[in-house]
């Protein structure tokens, strides 16, 4: 990965992007494609929407969800009427209870930033038969060093967006972890795909979508895949990595870190487009690895394959250890590689709709 898309790639990351309120970290993806793309717009949702050569009859859409999983101010004082000073929160997609107690956090108020910990029993004070078991999300908090619940309220506000204060950090063999790799690394790539394609030759309109509230339900992906109407649909997102010790290969196949981009076999994928995908990893030198999926993918493929009259669908994905925790792990090598197979793809599209009908 080139330093300067890298040096991209960590201004994302240290943006932070909850689902339903991703306007930040859009706000760079648009600032990025300025330049690249023929035509950039948001729309009322909140997907930044590019698109390259758009007046071509047939129209490829690459999706990936900018959103990450966070917190939200919910409630100040745990007991009726207390003046205690502490914040309650409930969650913003998936997250883990498990691994919250003890971190730190930052609170996205209209004022500022508000830094606060999630604060945690000391074990000595936890019964014996409590220990390692994890907090119900209801009976935790947040402290800010308020001495009120007054003073709490001159900094936040409930509806609040919070994140885990965490930053991006080089490991060795060119992995990086990060929070939020689930799926900023996926809209990098459409981005960077976009970058690659600029100034080629292209049978197709190419549309690069940087999709919102994807945590949520696959959200900006059903609202631009209906403006757009792609013939077809690829979405970029990461996949479960099984190089670690807790992973259970059985379950979700031998997947490693730096081996190559993911790509999938099962009902959300259009047969030929995954074909083709398969087809220029090979003809371009570019290592893939394969992933069975026997049923609907919980990603954008899913919204863009079951639009209006439906798209062939595809996915690709970026293996990823440890997903959903505030130490997500990728390989640049691997991300690199997907930017590099998508480009290969979009150059050999061809430009006949009723080519990407399976028979």
């Amino acid at each position: 990965m080139e330093q300067e898309s890298f040096d991209f790639l960590r201004r994302m990351l240290d943006t932070p992007s909850p689902s339903g309120f991703e306007a930040p970290v859009q706000r760079l993806v648009r600032e990025r494609l300025q330049g690249i793309a023929d035509e950039v717009r948001t729309d009322v949702h909140g997907n930044v929407i590019a698109a390259i050569n758009p007046s071509a009859p047939v129209r490829l859409m690459l999706a990936g969800h900018c959103d990450e999983i966070g917190l939200m101010v919910q409630h100040f004082g745990y007991i009726p009427n207390a003046d205690d000073g502490y914040i309650y929160f409930s969650a913003i997609g998936g997250v883990d209870t498990a691994i919250l107690g003890g971190q730190r956090v930052i609170i996205h108020s209209a004022k500022g930033p508000v830094n606060g910990v999630i604060g945690r029993k000391p074990i000595h004070l936890i019964e014996q038969e409590d220990r390692g078991k994890p907090e119900k999300l209801h009976k935790m908090w947040i402290d800010i060093g308020a001495g009120s619940k007054a003073d709490v309220m001159e900094a936040v506000e409930i509806g609040d967006p919070i994140t885990v204060d965490v930053g991006v950090r080089e490991l060795r063999n060119n992995l990086v972890a990060a929070r939020g790799f689930d799926d900023r690394i996926g809209a990098f790539v459409v981005v960077e795909t976009l970058r690659l394609l600029k100034g080629q030759q292209l049978n197709v309109a190419v549309y690069g979508v940087s999709t919102v509230q994807e945590e949520l339900g696959l959200r900006g992906a059903r609202t631009s895949a209906f403006g757009i109407d792609p013939h077809v649909g690829i979405a970029v997102d990461v996949g479960f990595a099984t190089d670690h010790p807790s992973a259970e290969k059985s379950k979700v196949g031998d997947i490693k870190l730096g081996q190559g981009p993911i790509l999938h076999r099962g009902p959300n994928i259009n047969h030929v487009v995954g074909r083709m995908l398969v087809d220029a990893a090979k003809a371009n030198g570019i290592p893939y690895q394969m992933a069975a999926e026997p049923k609907a993918t919980g990603t954008d493929a899913n919204a863009m394959q079951i639009n209006r009259s439906g798209c062939a669908a595809a996915l690709v994905s970026i293996p990823n250890r440890y997903m959903h925790t505030p130490v997500e792990i990728v390989s640049k090598d691997d991300v690199a590689n997907a930017t590099r197979l998508l480009a290969e793809f979009c150059k050999q599209a061809p430009n006949d709709a009723g080519c990407y009908i399976p028979v």
